[in-house]
């Protein structure tokens, strides 16, 4: 619509010039011309005629101001009315934008009038037809476009309402895991420690000799408890990312490699905050990161070592600039995907399900590629933020 109205406007003024190029007004066109084109552009410029504004309206007041006192000198300029037509309307709030359209369309047709110099019914006729039904389309795909904006909104709040949902689940799921744990265990440990030093206390002067072997139990079980609390410490927080990354991918490649599976890794980073790394090494991640990508990794080779019947394995860590990818090949005898479960019950196992609810913790995607005869591909894509 801005290069229409330069277009009509340039070939405005080359009409009125090769019809009237000595007259008297030909100065003031010239002018006018230049001083609607330069309020236009300034209005470009600043990105005022883009903002449906308090001083777009003003913009689009001044230029109209100008292009009538133009039309009222040479009315060859009538037409650069259309582009104005869809300014107005989507500057300007729908009755005020119509009661614009209805003005300018006056204009233009006493403009054409007296060009033409007598009534001509098609003069007066045609201009209003076209501009109701270039104003109906307008205002049709304006709601449309609305109604789209509206619904994108919509999806896109849903979207992250469910990955909220499902992040929530997810530690739920994962603080239930642990509570039952810490019950089984830790919990078991204490109240036992507790009853043998209450009965150690019972016969503590009747009978120094049990009372010695209630201590030496409770201090047994004290000693199981401290095993297990640092297991528990061992299991959130892995040992084996205490060198890194890159380090602990490839322990865990050495343990699962043997007679049967070579499982090898590589190191990919392509760019973004850990390519300064060289090759090889891995990338600095959030700790929560590495450690769903170390989980992840184990939990997909146990698979691979279980239920694929694979030779040989790979672990491929890729850094992009805006997510982390690890995945997981192997060449065995592959499966269907749409068979795996989405929980736990499944046939295969903990392994798909538990990696699938870390990858969603975090916001991601996982996909998995066989089919039967070709082997698999894992691949989990974590979104990394600015922060991290």
């Amino acid at each position: 619509m801005h290069a229409a109205f330069f277009l009509l406007l340039v070939v405005a003024l080359a009409r009125f010039l090769l019809r009237h190029p000595g007259g008297a007004r030909t100065p003031w066109i010239i002018g006018l011309c230049a001083v609607l084109a330069l309020v236009y552009v300034t209005g470009l410029a600043r990105g005022i005629a883009e903002r449906p504004t308090t001083r777009q309206r003003l913009w689009l007041t001044l230029v109209v101001v100008v292009w009538v006192v133009l039309v009222a000198l040479a009315p060859s300029f009538a037409w650069c009315a259309v582009p104005l037509f869809y300014t107005g309307l989507r500057t300007l709030p729908t009755r005020a934008a119509l009661v614009l359209v209805t003005l300018l369309t006056g204009l233009v047709i006493a403009a054409q009038l007296r060009l033409a110099g007598r009534w001509d019914p098609d003069l007066v006729l045609g201009p209003p037809a076209v501009v109701v039904i270039a104003t109906a389309v307008f205002l049709t795909m304006e709601r449309q476009s609305v109604r789209q904006r509206a619904l994108i909104d919509d999806l896109i709040r849903t979207r992250r309402e469910l990955a909220a949902a499902e992040r929530r689940a997810g530690t739920l799921a994962e603080r239930q895991r642990l509570s039952m744990e810490i019950h089984d265990t830790l919990a078991q440990g204490l109240s036992s420690q507790q009853m043998l030093l209450q009965a150690a206390e019972r016969v503590w002067e009747s009978d120094p000799g049990k009372a010695r072997a209630h201590v030496r139990t409770a201090e047994s079980v004290a000693e199981h408890n401290l095993s297990e609390a640092r297991r528990f410490v061992h299991d959130l927080a892995p040992a084996d990312l205490a060198h890194g990354l890159a380090d602990a991918l490839r322990a865990v490649a050495a343990r699962e490699s043997g007679d049967r599976l070579t499982v090898r890794v590589h190191i990919d980073a392509m760019g973004g905050p850990g390519s300064q790394n060289g090759p090889g090494a891995a990338p600095h991640l959030p700790d929560r990161v590495q450690s769903a990508l170390l989980r992840i990794a184990q939990g997909a080779l146990a698979n691979v070592r279980e239920h694929s019947g694979a030779t040989t394995a790979a672990l491929t860590l890729t850094l992009l600039d805006d997510q982390v990818v690890l995945d997981v090949a192997d060449d065995g005898h592959g499966f269907d995907p749409a068979a795996l479960p989405d929980s736990p019950t499944g046939v295969r196992g903990h392994g798909v399900p538990a990696i699938r609810a870390r990858v969603r913790q975090l916001g991601g995607a996982l996909t998995i590629e066989s089919a039967p005869g070709e082997g698999a591909v894992l691949s989990a894509a974590i979104p990394l933020r600015k922060e991290e």
